[in-house]
């Protein structure tokens, strides 16, 4: 049984069940993995080119028909040489810039506003780096038989149908101009299937834009889904950013005993050690080119205590009982740091016994 609740427990803790972190978020970012649908951009490419095309058509046909009548008034009538055909082909070439170029740039400014829209400003290499897993056979049927793939199913069925009934819906509204189409001039039958074109075009772009809001949501809520955490998860990324408690504990300990043989090997040369007998031990040192105040190069607690007062006695330096102020200077002083102020009288009067009795030895 107590086996059982261990399992248990372990694949509780590996369960997807939280909302990602924030670091968790900005990872994902980084890889290129974010919410996105590419509806949003075809609906938006859509409805921008033929929104051009609508107000801009009229010109765009009148550059045309004017290319072509330049074409067969001049141009047929010139002789075949380099310099001729070279210039017909800069001319027509100019031309027909003048047409596609306001359609590429507004696909262009489409393109750019829709990504924006969904991921914002993102610049990442990582989706264009080779992966060997992405050739894994098994993981490509995986994908295929799994249910965002069916998602996708339905989704491009969907939008094949509601783009061919628009469009048959246009037609059958327009039947009677259509067929009546070759009884027009050729500028009217022009002017009805560009007028035609544009409607239907418009009509599927905002479709596929209200196909888009439903595809944005799925794919962040699967998004979510797909960067959700476990409580381990958690854990760990919480110990990756704080560090491992127990490799902080130990450079904590490294730490404070490099600090504490710093602190021994100052004791040699203090002035005197000031000790409450049993538990508490401050070596001071006083060098006026330094300070204008005594250090406290060194103090401690019971076993450090100790040690300093052993160290003390190897290398000669004077010990004078004083618990009071041992406690005080424990309490308020800093090992390196001169000493407060309101000890300077006490400490002032010890290192001045010190210093004549050494005087007198």
């Amino acid at each position: 049984m107590e086996l059982l609740r261990l399992d248990l427990q372990y694949f509780a803790a590996d369960e997807k069940t939280e909302e990602a972190t924030p670091k968790k978020r900005e990872d994902t970012r980084k890889k290129g993995q974010v919410p996105k649908s590419q509806d949003v951009n075809t609906g938006f490419l859509l409805l921008f080119v033929f929104g051009i095309l609508f107000l801009l058509g009229p010109a765009m046909k009148q550059t045309m028909t004017g290319m072509y009548e330049h074409a067969f008034r001049e141009y047929m009538l010139w002789d075949v040489t380099e310099a001729q055909v070279h210039t017909v082909f800069v001319q027509m070439t100019w031309e027909v810039s003048k047409v596609v170029a306001p359609i590429m740039g507004v696909a262009i400014v489409a393109g750019v506003a829709s990504n924006l829209l969904q991921v914002g400003v993102m610049f990442t290499g990582e989706p264009l780096k080779m992966d060997l897993k992405k050739l894994d056979p098994i993981q490509g049927a995986k994908k295929i038989f799994s249910a965002r793939a069916l998602v996708e199913l339905v989704k491009s069925l969907l939008k094949i149908s509601m783009v061919g009934v628009i469009t048959f819906s246009i037609i059958w509204v327009n039947k009677n101009d259509l067929l009546n189409a070759s009884q027009k001039s050729v500028e009217a039958a022009l002017s009805f299937f560009g007028n035609t074109t544009i409607l239907m075009g418009l009509a599927s772009a905002l479709a596929l834009l209200i196909l888009s809001v439903m595809d944005y949501t799925y794919q962040r809520y699967d998004h979510e889904k797909n960067i959700r955490m476990s409580k381990k998860d958690i854990k760990d990324e919480h110990k990756n950013i704080e560090g491992d408690p127990q490799i902080k504990a130990k450079i904590k300990e490294k730490q404070r005993q490099m600090s504490s043989a710093r602190m021994m090997s100052e004791v040699p040369d203090a002035d005197v050690v000031i000790t409450n007998p049993t538990h508490y031990a401050i070596a001071v040192k006083y060098d006026e080119d330094k300070s204008d105040a005594p250090i406290v190069v060194a103090k401690g607690v019971d076993f450090v205590a100790q040690k300093i007062k052993e160290i003390a006695k190897a290398n000669d330096v004077m010990q004078v009982e004083n618990r009071p102020l041992a406690r005080a200077l424990y309490a308020d002083c800093e090992i390196d740091k001169p000493i407060d102020e309101k000890f300077f009288k006490s400490v002032a009067e010890i290192l001045a016994y010190v210093y004549r009795l050494e005087k007198k030895m």
